[in-house]
């Protein structure tokens, strides 16, 4: 059993990784959930705290993860959305967001890639970016 210090630890852990990745919105986690779940947002947020501080990878690196991760799972149309801008946001370009797609192909197949691409193109839309380039 965590006592409540350690639990804040892990959400101001986990509060500060995701504002890294969501220019600073990582609020939005537990807003998008308290009015049905708020316990799950802060879930997200402590999950959040364990994980992405640990030193052995880059938030870009753990962003080309959660990407693959995401593709492989399919139907994560808006886990996407929050995962490509803020891979973005942590660095990675569109040509190598539009890779770590492209490498996934053989692994799970052209339709949940082209999928995590139709988002990535949605992403790229709102953020005045363009469209992908064919490769």
């Amino acid at each position: 059993m965590t006592d409540n210090h350690t639990t804040n630890e892990r959400y101001d852990r986990g509060l500060e990784a995701l504002n890294r990745i969501n220019g600073n919105n990582g609020n939005q986690v537990l807003d998008s959930l308290a009015d049905v779940a708020p316990d799950l947002g802060r879930w997200i947020i402590e999950q959040a705290g364990d994980v992405y501080p640990r030193p052995e990878l880059d938030m870009r690196q753990r962003e080309l993860v959660t990407l693959a991760s995401l593709t492989t799972q399919g139907d994560t149309h808006d886990q996407l959305v929050v995962h490509i801008n803020g891979a973005l946001n942590v660095g990675l370009s569109r040509a190598e967001v539009t890779e770590a797609f492209l490498h996934c192909v053989p692994y799970v197949g052209f339709p949940k890639v082209l999928n995590a691409v139709s988002v990535l193109r949605e992403v790229l839309a709102t953020r005045g970016a363009g469209a992908p380039s064919a490769s």
